[in-house]
């Protein structure tokens, strides 16, 4: 018989592609999880994992139990919340997929609301500048920089932001000034290391400056920031970050400014969970109250509950929508 916490082990290993990573998840020593998911594998008569020194991967049967694993932790989260619905307080963790810059400038600074309201939910924030692999089930809630266009993810437009041109003061003062887009070919560049780059949105630099040598590079905004803030050069930004910083001022802000987009996705077995409900609602907040920093004077901020209505997961709770007025 296959028992629900057996499979508990089983979705968490699947989580978190380690023992011991889910082992930490869960509370207990990385022998215990190794035992549990292999008295599930024997009870189900299927190897559910390949084990390899990089980690632990789903074999085919390990997909096909998958969805199950994720509709019973469903079911014991909602029946578990009927025991706290006096406190409406969740608890567990939630894992956050977001890129680079939105996690650590927008993401981490506006948590506050979501730590008041549920302390006991723990949160893990895990940023890159690669796709999320949105098949793997490695999130909960992901924010990505293209569309994700998923069967098993629900998605929708999280906002647009505005990426410009930044430097400091001086190392306009020293290098001269910038007036015109191919006065750019003389300056010292910040941005990505190409080939670590994986995706589509953020390769702009080559369609504004084809075969542009890229002097200084790094992997995060946050390089690019501070390399910025050092004088080294003039990077492209989020204007997010950028126009916050005092040290910097705008280049060419009147002729080159670009626009992307973040979108949200939820994996579908997981849009019924409260914790994920919540988290798409401090990501609303989140995006409201930094609209202009996202936007400046363009577009309107999203109203509240405009995201769950979008992604069909009902709408905002009475005391929310009334404190969120």
């Amino acid at each position: 018989m296959t028992s629900a916490d057996g499979l508990r082990y089983f979705l968490q290993v699947a989580k978190r592609g380690r023992l011991t990573v889910a082992a930490d998840a869960l509370g207990v020593d990385h022998t215990t999880v190794g035992r549990q998911v292999g008295k599930l594998e024997r009870a189900l008569g299927h190897r559910l994992f390949d084990r390899n020194p990089s980690g632990w991967t789903l074999t085919e049967a390990g997909h096909r139990l998958l969805p199950h694993a994720e509709a019973v932790e469903a079911a014991v989260t909602a029946a578990s919340g009927l025991g706290a619905a006096g406190t409406g307080q969740l608890d567990g963790t939630i894992r956050i997929a977001t890129p680079d810059a939105f996690g650590a400038f927008l993401l981490a600074p506006g948590l506050g609301p979501l730590r008041d309201r549920h302390p006991r939910l723990d949160v893990q924030i895990v940023t890159s500048t690669r796709n999320v692999p949105l098949g793997m089930r490695e999130f909960d809630v992901a924010v990505t920089l293209e569309e994700p266009r998923r069967r098993h993810a629900l998605y929708c437009k999280l906002t647009d932001y505005i990426l410009g041109f930044y430097a400091s003061r001086s190392y306009l003062a020293e290098k001269g000034p910038v007036e015109r887009r191919k006065d750019l070919r003389d300056q010292t560049l910040i941005w990505y290391v190409d080939d670590l780059l994986d995706i589509a949105p953020l390769r702009l630099l080559n369609e504004l400056l084809p075969d542009q040598r890229v002097s200084i590079q790094a992997n995060s905004v946050t390089g690019h920031w501070q390399a910025a803030v050092a004088g080294l050069g003039i990077a492209l930004l989020p204007r997010y970050l950028g126009s916050q910083d005092r040290r910097l001022v705008p280049v060419l802000s009147h002729d080159l400014t670009f626009s992307r987009s973040y979108w949200l996705a939820v994996p579908r077995e997981l849009a019924r969970l409260d914790r994920v409900r919540a988290v798409v609602d401090v990501l609303e907040e989140i995006v409201a109250a930094r609209h202009h920093d996202l936007l400046g004077a363009l577009g309107t901020p999203p109203a509240p509950g405009t995201l769950r209505r979008t992604l069909g997961l009902g709408s905002l709770p009475h005391t929310e929508r009334t404190s969120s007025s």
